[in-house]
């Protein structure tokens, strides 16, 4: 066991300077040890650019301070161009983002209160950057630990899945158009509004740049580590949520890598010490484990771990939020795992083929209850119940089960069908229908059909002639309990997780079948975690409390159907060092369920700061539609200082639909 676990006393720096080579000045938020300098430890780095002044604050209290007494030099680090750091943020993961990093890397290694070993954590940017930075091999990089990541930037993050488009490629962009564009902390930046300014006149418009690459092309290998696994020479533990659009990172890096290990709860978006659904994990104890491993060279006995561990949720009634999940831990590596083949039948999902003869032909809003494709804010954010989707879709049900099925891995379905326009998209839900009717969505995936033979060159479906197509879809681990039943659900849309194609088409469906992994039911948890630990709660005084809602408005005058998402940050007072900040994030996504070209979504963000009497305050705002031919995006920043609108920018930009 790790003998590092005795507290030490630390202390914490709010702005390091990290200068480097091109001059650019990156500002460092660190917590260590007091003694470091005589006592030299390694570093834990964390790399990203949601603000550790007003952004990560919560998350950081946590837990860099925990592993800073535990003997550990924690850097938050804000990436060039955000936060309280110097320069400018061109994009994602740009060549210039891994390479600042891998400065960060040697600079703090050569620290004389460093061992010369470094890890490197993260969730979400933060693990896609970890990945990505160890594939460069900075040889100080001895381990890593990755969240709710991906190995492949086209096919499995918030742009494209399955080759469609994805929503979020507008809601995320519109995100980062409003986190980046923020001023630095006035109390640590003299040159604050020189910085701000130069950072609202060339933040990117980021939705646009993602949309002119509707292929995976040379822009999404880069970063992409699944061109070349072998690269990653770090210690890598990855670990995701059931509840995250980040799923399948986990078994494919635990495949992949010699050494890895892998974690996969319940959660949505967020670190297992303090994720929701519960059970929650002592994830800072694991986490130290590795650290304590491959940074201090300490028997922790990590290489004997499981490779792979998930946890098996029991099959409950759906809802839009869930506060913890029954179930059990399982290794499914060390079972006998398998698969059970189902077949399309009629109208019935079953043990043997038969005549099928199917239309799909559903109205353009099906999908409003897929939930947020990224569940983060934790609002009612979760696939609500299946069955107005279903209604809206082909569907295959089993006969009530004779005894509980226990899934594990990947679903797949694979269909023969007939479509009458050379562009379509099929969505594809696996779902627990109760004995009342009630349908919880257990996995899904999506396929534009255009992409059916890779996703580098689009190939337009013949019309009218039949084709097998399969439709991956993502990994689970769920416990059907007996007397319920499976469904295969079919659409060929699914909005507003994906934006629609250019026409309205049917699918003729002529028969297929399912794949269906599963595993021995477990007695118990077959692997049991510490509870989870953490240091105190970033200290605040609210100002505001927030709230989140979702609304359906169905106008009844003209048809059309919206999506209305307000997340209300609130505000704060940070009672160490005074800085007042708040944010609210408005979305609205509408569609007439008989017109693709309809489809529009809008953004509204608003982000405020405030020290010492400087108020400053940004209003960002997207937009995008289409037709048949091109998709069409505004963007507008405005921004305040007081009242005075002293800065504003328009974008707008046409990009042409490339088989989509």
């Amino acid at each position: 066991m790790s003998t590092s676990n005795t507290p030490r006393a630390i202390v914490e720096t709010p702005d390091m300077g990290i200068t480097l080579s091109d001059g650019c000045r990156l500002s460092a938020r660190v917590w260590m040890p007091e003694d470091a300098a005589s006592d030299p430890v390694p570093v834990i780095l964390e790399y990203l650019p949601y603000r550790k002044r007003d952004g990560t604050c919560a998350r950081d209290a946590l837990t860099h301070p925990w592993f800073a007494k535990r003997g550990y030099a924690c850097l938050r680090v804000d990436m060039r161009g955000n936060g309280d750091s110097e320069g400018v943020m061109e994009d994602e993961y740009t060549a210039q983002e891994l390479s600042d990093a891998c400065e960060v890397i040697a600079w703090a290694a050569a620290q004389p209160w460093c061992n010369g070993n470094v890890g490197m954590m993260g969730i979400s940017w933060g693990g896609f950057n970890s990945l990505q930075v160890a594939a460069l091999e900075p040889p100080a990089l001895k381990a890593i630990i990755t969240l709710c990541s991906t190995v492949d930037r086209y096919a499995d993050d918030i742009h494209y899945k399955g080759g469609c488009l994805l929503n979020e490629n507008l809601g995320w962009g519109a995100t980062m158009w409003a986190y980046s564009s923020r001023a630095p902390d006035p109390a640590l930046r003299e040159d604050w509004r020189d910085l701000w300014m130069q950072r609202l006149e060339n933040e990117p418009f980021l939705p646009a740049v993602w949309l002119r690459h509707q292929n995976r092309d040379a822009y999404w290998q880069h970063g992409s580590v699944c061109e070349d696994y072998s690269k990653i020479k770090a210690k890598t533990l990855a670990i995701g949520g059931w509840g995250d659009s980040y799923k399948n990172a986990v078994p494919q890096l635990v495949e992949a890598l010699p050494g890895a290990k892998g974690i996969v709860g319940p959660w949505v978006h967020k670190y297992p010490h303090f994720a929701v659904p519960a059970p929650r994990i002592g994830f800072l104890q694991e986490a130290e484990r590795w650290w304590a491993r491959w940074l201090k060279d300490e028997p922790t006995g990590v290489e004997n771990d499981p490779d792979y561990t998930v946890y098996l949720m029991d099959g409950v009634r759906p809802a839009t939020w869930y506060l913890e999940r029954a179930g059990n831990w399982i290794t499914p590596e060390a079972q006998n795992d398998r698969i059970k083949a189902l077949y399309l039948n009629g109208t019935a999902l079953a043990d043997l083929p038969g005549t099928v003869s199917a239309l799909i032909a559903s109205p353009q809003h099906t999908g409003g209850d897929a939930g947020e494709y990224c569940a983060i804010w934790l609002g009612p954010e979760m696939p609500g119940d299946q069955r107005a989707d279903d209604a809206l879709s082909a569907t295959w049900d089993t006969a009530p089960l004779t005894e509980d099925l226990a899934l594990s891995g990947a679903p797949k379905l694979t269909l023969r069908l007939t479509s009458d326009k050379p562009l379509a998209q099929v969505a594809v839900r696996l779902n627990h229908v109760h004995p009342d009717g009630a349908s919880t969505r257990i996995t899904y995936g999506v396929l534009n059909l255009s992409r059916r033979n890779g996703f580098n060159v689009p190939d337009p479906l013949p019309v009218g002639e039949e084709l097998e197509i399969e439709v991956p879809l993502d990994h689970i681990a769920y416990r059907v309990p007996a007397g319920h039943r499976l469904r295969v659900a079919v659409s060929n849309a699914y909005w507003p997780l994906l934006w629609p194609m250019p026409e309205a088409g049917t699918l003729s469906v002529s028969g297929g079948s399912l794949d269906l992994p599963h595993v021995d039911l477990p007695r118990g948890d077959q692997r049991v975690f510490p509870d989870p630990d953490a240091e105190e709660p970033w200290a605040i005084e609210d100002i505001h409390q927030g709230e989140n809602s979702r609304r359906v408005i169905t106008d009844m005058k003209t048809g059309e159907i919206s999506l209305e998402i307000i997340d209300d940050f609130g505000v704060r007072r940070d009672l160490v060092h005074g800085l007042i900040s708040g944010s609210v994030a408005r979305e609205l996504w509408t569609i007439h369920p008989d017109d693709p070209l309809s489809a529009r979504g809008q953004t509204h963000w608003t982000e405020m700061m405030e020290r010492d009497g400087i108020v400053l305050r940004t209003e960002t705002f997207t937009e995008m539609s289409s037709d048949a031919d091109n998709f069409y995006l505004a963007g507008r920043i405005e921004a305040y200082e007081g009242e005075e609108l002293f800065y504003s920018k328009d974008v707008s930009e046409t990009v042409p639909r490339d088989h989509r």
